[in-house]
C-alpha cells in the first residue's frame, strides 16, 4: 500500500501547487501541455509499453479504471484516493474491491512524469491518457485527449457503489446510469466495447451460458462463440467455475 499512497501524496502535492489557481471554468485542450511538458504522452506510453510486456491484462485494467474514475466524480482522479481521516476511498466501493487494477502502475507513471515535468501534469490527465494509451497500445482506437484536468480533493465510496454500472444490470438500468452522466445509447454501446479486450470471471456471466433469462437456454447471440468454448472445456476436462476467458487478449 505504500506506493499507492505515495500516488495520493503526489497528486495532493500538485492540487496545491500547480492546480489550484487555474479558473474552473478553464476549456481542457489536448495541447494543454505542450509548453510545459510536450512530452507527456511519450513518458506515459512507454511506462505502459514496457508493463504490458509481463502483464498483458494491465492495457484493459488502466482503461477500467478510467472509466471507474469518471462515473463517480467525473474524470478527477478520486478514485486514486486512499482513505484518510476526512476520507472514505472509492477503491473499496463494491464495483472496486479486489476488482480495481493499475493503481502501482499510474504510480509509476506519476513518477515517471515527475522526474522530467515536476508539479505540471495532474493525476487526472495521467488516468485519461493512460486509458486511450492502452487502447493505441493494443491496436485499438484512439481519440485526442482533452487534457488540463484539476485532481479531485475528496472521494465518494457512496457515490461509487450507486453510479457505476453492474455486470447483472438490465437494459434499462443500464441506459439510466449512463443517461445520468450525460450519455446515449451510442456512448453505452461504444464503452461496453472495451469489455472485447482483457479478463473475466465467469461467475459474471455464467447465468447467461446455462440459464438465459430463467429459460434454461443460451441466449442467441452467444451460441457460436459458446459452443467452441464448451467444446475447448471439453476437450481438456475443465471445469467452469475454475476458469477466467480471454476476449481477443
Amino acid at each position: 500500500m505504500k506506493s499507492l499512497a505515495t500516488t495520493s501524496f503526489l497528486c495532493a502535492l500538485l492540487l496545491f501547487g500547480v492546480l489550484l489557481p487555474f479558473s474552473s471554468n478553464a476549456q481542457l485542450d489536448p495541447s494543454f501541455y505542450n509548453n510545459t511538458c510536450p512530452n507527456v504522452s511519450s513518458i506515459v506510453r512507454d511506462v505502459i509499453r514496457n508493463v504490458s510486456k509481463t502483464d498483458t491484462r494491465m492495457l484493459a485494467s488502466l482503461v477500467r479504471l478510467h472509466f471507474h474514475e469518471c462515473f463517480v466524480q467525473g474524470c478527477d482522479a478520486s478514485v486514486l484516493l486512499n482513505t484518510t481521516d476526512t476520507i472514505v476511498t472509492e477503491q473499496d466501493a463494491f464495483p472496486n474491491i479486489n476488482s480495481l487494477r493499475g493503481l502501482d502502475v499510474v504510480n509509476k507513471i506519476k513518477t515517471a512524469v515527475e522526474s522530467v515535468c515536476p508539479n505540471t501534469v495532474s493525476c487526472a490527465d495521467i488516468l485519461a491518457l493512460a486509458a486511450e494509451l492502452s487502447s493505441t497500445l493494443s491496436q485499438g482506437p484512439d481519440w485526442k485527449v482533452p487534457l488540463g484536468r484539476r485532481g479531485s480533493l475528496t472521494a465518494n465510496q457512496t457515490l461509487a457503489n450507486q453510479n457505476l454500472p453492474a455486470p447483472f444490470n438490465s437494459l434499462d438500468q443500464l441506459k439510466a446510469a449512463f443517461a445520468k452522466q450525460g450519455l446515449n445509447t451510442t456512448d453505452l454501446v461504444a464503452l461496453s466495447g472495451a469489455h472485447t479486450f482483457g479478463k473475466a470471471h465467469c461467475s459474471l456471466f455464467v447465468s447467461q451460458l446455462y440459464n438465459f433469462c430463467n429459460t434454461n437456454n443460451l441466449h442467441p447471440i452467444h451460441l457460436t462463440t459458446t459452443n467452441q468454448f464448451l467444446s475447448f472445456r471439453s476437450v481438456f476436462r475443465l471445469p467452469l467455475t475454475n476458469l477466467l476467458t480471454i476476449s481477443n487478449a
